[in-house]
């Protein structure tokens, strides 16, 4: 059995962050110069107000498509009201929404403020861990 089954012991610390106010396109090249699907988007406060995803991310290339030049801000593109997920919750209890949800991070919010970040690759590789490979 999993030795802690807590989302704190998982999460990725210290994530990629982005400002609302910050250029779609720079924001975009952050995901792919980290080599991530999404990241968290804070206010000058440290507050979460948002998520970018790689999805808004296409929209932007599809809008570019259409209209010209590719551009504008994180917050035209964001989806806004992000949920979220406490580093008190249990990792089963994240495995869970994992599987009957549609989003593959939640950011992780302890007292108002982000304190990391978690997602699905983060979940099995914390169930790889405690679980043995079966032999052949």
């Amino acid at each position: 059995m999993l030795r802690s089954v807590f989302v704190k012991d998982h999460m990725t610390k210290n994530p990629v962050t982005l400002a609302p106010d910050m250029e779609i396109l720079q924001a975009t090249h952050l995901l792919i110069d980290n080599d991530i699907s999404g990241a968290p988007v804070l206010d000058k406060h440290g507050r979460l107000v948002g998520v970018l995803t790689e999805r808004d991310c296409m929209r932007v290339a599809m809008r570019a498509g259409y209209h010209g030049e590719p551009g504008g801000l994180v917050k035209d593109f964001m989806s806004g009201n992000p949920q979220w997920i406490g580093p008190e919750q249990s990792i089963l209890r994240l495995a869970d929404l994992f599987i009957n949800g549609r989003f593959h991070r939640y950011p992780v919010v302890d007292n108002g403020r982000l304190v990391g970040v978690i997602s699905r690759r983060d979940v099995m590789r914390a169930l790889g861990k405690y679980y043995p490979k079966a032999n052949r």
